[in-house]
């Protein structure tokens, strides 16, 4: 669709396999897209499938120019190779930002990524609406995956906060984390930062997410996160629930990524 000669946004999705879990990912990311306006195409590979087949599936859609952005549903089974599959996605359309790259950027002074990773462009969003400016903010991040620690924790240092990066092997977690304006928790253990590890008036942004038994649920189970919310929201001055917080940014700043790839294929400058 064409108007006043600039294309309709346009969001392609890849799943390859049939997990249950990315197949709901998918469908609210294109709910999303019908929602905000933006055209979406899908492509599903079965899990039988090679990585050349995979690398054909993005070569095309990268060629093509109805296609703003390409979103690769990530975890990918075995034995597909993630770090190949996302340096084959144009950087240009990277609209879940994590080219190598883009994720270089980030950690290169005086240079921004073009097209930032979803889910920590959620984080800082939340964070600038709740605090204003975050420059010498002290920020601890809890973990340091490539999908939310690490980029949240470029992301937190080019705003001038100071920043610490907490895993596995960090000495005396509660102290570090008392020390915290800010508490970004990306580990996936269920109530694991208790309400003795946030100072008052912290902001606490809880990205983890578990499954976790629960008898009184139809289903079985109940999801939480990483933060116990009973204990901190007593402390914190803002925090964000599970479900129903990350999350939703998450997809909203795929969206806005789009848009922004869109715009600037086509020669703008993104809004």
């Amino acid at each position: 669709m064409v108007k006043d000669g600039l294309r309709r946004p346009g969001l392609a999705t890849v799943l390859v396999g049939e997990d249950p879990a990315s197949q709901l990912y998918v469908r609210m990311k294109h709910a999303a897209c019908v929602e905000a306006g933006i055209e979406s195409f899908h492509y599903s590979l079965p899990v039988t499938a090679c990585q050349s087949a995979l690398d054909a599936v993005i070569d095309h859609l990268n060629q093509d120019d109805q296609v703003s952005g390409i979103l690769v549903q990530l975890p990918l089974p075995d034995p597909f190779d993630a770090e190949q599959t996302l340096r084959r996605v144009a950087l240009a359309k990277d609209v879940d930002g994590f080219h190598p790259v883009n994720i270089g950027r980030l950690a290169q002074k005086g240079r921004t990524a073009l097209l930032p990773p979803c889910t920590p462009l959620g984080i800082l969003t939340l964070l600038k609406l709740e605090i204003g400016n975050l420059a010498g903010k002290n920020a601890v991040v809890l973990g340091r995956s490539n999908v939310v620690g690490m980029p949240t924790a470029l992301m937190l240092v080019k705003e001038d906060a100071t920043v610490t990066i907490c895993h596995s092997r960090s000495e005396n977690l509660p102290a570090i984390c008392r020390g915290a304006d800010i508490l970004v928790s990306a580990v996936g253990k269920p109530a694991y930062v208790k309400g003795d590890w946030v100072r008052e008036g912290a902001v606490v942004i809880d990205v983890g997410i578990s499954r976790v038994p629960d008898e009184r649920s139809v289903r079985g189970y109940r999801m939480v996160g990483d933060v116990d919310f009973a204990e901190v929201s007593k402390v914190a001055s803002a925090m964000t629930k599970v479900t129903g917080g990350v999350g939703p940014m998450t997809i909203a700043m795929l969206m806005r990524n789009t848009l922004a790839a869109a715009q600037m294929q086509q020669g703008m400058q993104p809004a």
